[in-house]
């Protein structure tokens, strides 16, 4: 599959997916920004209503979806002791693919298998920002409904980033 393909693909499987499970999602192209906070500012919203949705590997071969906010990052104590395993990993951008069918627009809806999902307690009663199925597009969503659908946990599993 080229990549050309791959790219509507993934934004088909999104669409097709969020309509399946009743999601009322507004999708927005981004343009090229350089940074979070770039794309708030172009978005009109707040860097935590950007919601990254972050692939984690367990030690079994399985993956899980972290929702976390903008400008915070994954607490691996917390994330750890939530699933209740002692490793767990960040999946690279090829696992990703496997693990999701997604190179960019990473996001729970339209992946290609239905991993569980683990969303911080920071971003319910929010409209939320997420990836759209591919790069470029966002995709605007009711937080809650998003947590619904995907029956996820929902805890705290994320902590201030840290500067680089």
């Amino acid at each position: 599959m080229s990549d050309a393909d791959r790219v509507m693909d993934g934004a088909e499987r999104f669409e097709a997916d969020a309509d399946a499970r009743g999601l009322d999602v507004e999708i927005v192209e981004h343009l090229e920004a350089q940074s979070l906070a770039d794309v708030a500012e172009l978005l009109s919203i707040e860097p935590g209503d950007i919601v990254k949705s972050l692939v984690v590997k367990r030690h079994d071969g399985s993956y899980l979806f972290a929702l976390i906010p903008g400008g915070r990052q994954i607490s691996w104590p917390k994330l750890r002791a939530v699933v209740g395993v002692n490793k767990l990993r960040m999946s690279d951008e090829g696992m990703t693919l496997d693990a999701t069918g997604y190179r960019h627009g990473v996001t729970p809806i339209g992946s290609t298998t239905a991993w569980p999902v683990v969303a911080d307690e920071r971003i319910v009663g929010r409209r939320i920002a997420v990836g759209a199925g591919t790069g470029g597009r966002l995709a605007f969503v009711d937080a809650d409904a998003l947590v619904a659908a995907y029956g996820a946990a929902v805890t705290d599993i994320s902590a201030e980033e840290s500067p680089h």
